[in-house]
């Protein structure tokens, strides 16, 4: 069997440890050959492939990145998308594709099952935020780089007296300044499940100066304050219609100087989250990911996408993988509260 392989959307650790383990059980147990497309849904649109073989997976398990390379292309939207994908397909003798990506990435894989293409998920996004698996990859890395700059940035922000906001991803989604914040000891967490009352968290900031030690509020790029932020003009958005987000934290540094009189400085950790070399369970938790899922393509068992649940990998349908968002429940916010403040 000639199987291709891409990796769509965002980047994040534990994408080449997928890679590898899939070629490395289709070569040696199943005799598969494999075809890498390059750059997300763009490959096998455009049909940019390159080799895919052992010896482009040797030495890939600790690299961050992909080596296919990603992008956030939608053939949905685009003029006889999934048309010209049947037709690279079939010019270059793949029968069936594993696609490695978030929700629009795994929605478009959906999609194109439907239409009798021959499809295998396997979840990633740091967010942690797909449905059907406990956890994806990407998210423990990315979680680990954000509380280290957490703990690091307490020192600095008991040696001037100030409020130190980090900025952390998750657009629809707190799991990252969840676990983060709870990790690195934040006085405030802010996601976007729960719009946040502004005067409560300056309240939070004001009792923390009073205990001699300096606040530090963590929050999600996609968390706002209750009423919205005041209306943006030429908003850019991606081919799968999702808004630039970014500077929440930097609004924050303005509104809390001006209601507390407290210096306050904005540290966005942006793309440094999911960068670089991923952690054990990132790299373990991918490589039983691929193996599962070149697995399954040899079982025929087409539409569906490997997932976690407890410590077993499973077979999920697609549909009910990108069905809905996982996002943090009311009752687990509340336990963090306690630390608030």
């Amino acid at each position: 069997m000639r199987i291709g392989v891409l990796t769509g959307g965002g980047d994040c650790p534990g994408l080449n440890a997928v890679i590898r383990a899939v070629v490395r059980r289709g070569v040696s147990e199943f005799g598969n050959e494999f075809v890498g497309f390059r750059d997300g849904w763009r490959g096998p649109l455009e049909g940019d492939t390159r080799p895919l073989g052992v010896e482009q997976v040797r030495g890939i398990l600790p690299r961050g990145g992909t080596i296919l390379g990603s992008s956030r292309t939608n053939p949905i939207k685009l003029e006889n998308g999934i048309e010209r994908i049947k037709s690279n397909l079939a010019e270059t003798g793949v029968d069936g594709l594993i696609a490695i990506g978030g929700e629009d990435t795994l929605g478009v894989a959906d999609r194109l099952s439907h239409e009798g293409i021959n499809v295998i998920g396997v979840p990633k996004t740091i967010d942690n935020d797909l449905g059907a698996t406990d956890y994806t990859f990407g998210f423990d890395t990315a979680v680990n780089i954000a509380m280290e700059a957490i703990d690091r940035l307490h020192t600095t922000a008991e040696s001037h007296h100030r409020v130190l906001i980090v900025e952390v991803m998750g657009r629809h989604a707190g799991w990252i300044a969840f676990h983060a914040g709870l990790a690195g000891g934040a006085n405030v967490i802010l996601i976007p499940e729960q719009d946040f009352d502004l005067d409560r968290v300056c309240a939070y900031i004001e009792r923390r100066f009073e205990s001699q030690y300096s606040p530090i509020v963590v929050v999600s790029e996609g968390a706002k304050p209750i009423g919205g932020f005041p209306e943006k003009d030429g908003v850019q958005t991606d081919a799968f219609g999702h808004e630039r987000l970014g500077g929440v934290a930097h609004w924050l540094e303005g509104e809390i100087e001006s209601r507390t009189g407290k210096e306050a400085r904005a540290t966005v950790l942006g793309h440094v989250q999911r960068g670089g070399t991923p952690t054990a369970f990132d790299r373990v938790l991918a490589t039983r990911f691929g193996l599962h899922a070149v697995g399954a393509a040899n079982d025929g068992a087409w539409g569906k996408m490997t997932a976690l649940r407890s410590t077993n990998i499973e077979l999920v349908n697609l549909a009910d993988a990108v069905a809905e968002l996982k996002t943090v429940p009311p009752e687990l916010y509340r336990e963090a509260e306690v630390f608030f403040g």
